[in-house]
C-alpha cells in the first residue's frame, strides 16, 4: 500500500444521511460492502454520478467479455501500483476465468510468455494508454480484427476508469479489505 493509513476514512454507517443509508443499506446488506465505496460516499454527490458510470464499465452495458475486462484492469491497477485495486481485481478476475498463473503474468505485461496474441494486444493497449494516453495504431488494428467499435471504446474507457480509481484509492489511502491480499 502507498499510504499505511487513510487519509479519507470510509464513512461510518452512522454518519449515513437518509439519501445514503436508502442507496448504502441494500449494498451492505446483501454483501459485500467494500471500503471504496465507504471512502468514495464522503462526497457524496460525486458517488452517485461515479457509481453509474462505475457500473456501466463493470456491468452489463459494457461490451467486453468479463475475463478481456479483468486483464485491462488487472494491468493498469499493477502500473499505477493500486495495491487496493489489484487485490479486489484478482478475485474478480479469478471468477472472469484467469488463472492464477495468468494473473501473475499481467505483471509482466504483453511480452511474458504464454499470452494469446490478442490478449497481448490488450495489455498493450494498457500499457500505451498509461504511457502516451493513445493506443498506436498497431495496436487499434490488432483489436479491431475482433472488437466492433463499441468494444474499442470500451477498452478506453475500462483503462481510463480504472486509472482514475487507482489515483483516487493511492491518494485517498483505501486500505484493504479485510480478507483481501494485496500484491
Amino acid at each position: 500500500m502507498k499510504l499505511s493509513e487513510p487519509r479519507v476514512h470510509p464513512l461510518k454507517e452512522s454518519e449515513w444521511t437518509d439519501e445514503q443509508r436508502e442507496m448504502l443499506e441494500p449494498i451492505k446488506r446483501d454483501g459485500p460492502f467494500y471500503n471504496v465505496l465507504g471512502t468514495l460516499s464522503r462526497h457524496w454527490q460525486a458517488t452517485q454520478k461515479f457509481t453509474t458510470w462505475a457500473y456501466h464499465i463493470m456491468g452489463d452495458t459494457s461490451t467486453l467479455a468479463p475475463r478481456e475486462r479483468e486483464i485491462l484492469i488487472l494491468r493498469i491497477g499493477w502500473l499505477c501500483q493500486a495495491e487496493y485495486e489489484w487485490g479486489q481485481h484478482v478475485i474478480f478476475a479469478r471468477d472472469a476465468g484467469l488463472s492464477d498463473e495468468e494473473i501473475a503474468r499481467v505483471k509482466e505485461g504483453a511480452s511474458a510468455a504464454g499470452w494469446s496474441d490478442f490478449d497481448a494486444s490488450l495489455l498493450r493497449a494498457v500499457d500505451e494508454l498509461h504511457s502516451d494516453t493513445c493506443v498506436s495504431d498497431s495496436t487499434w488494428a490488432a483489436l479491431s480484427e475482433r472488437y466492433n467499435e463499441q468494444q474499442l471504446m470500451d477498452v478506453v474507457f475500462t483503462v481510463g476508469q480504472y486509472n482514475m480509481v487507482s489515483m483516487a484509492l493511492n491518494s485517498f489511502g483505501v486500505q484493504l479489505d479485510k480478507g483481501v491480499a494485496g500484491f
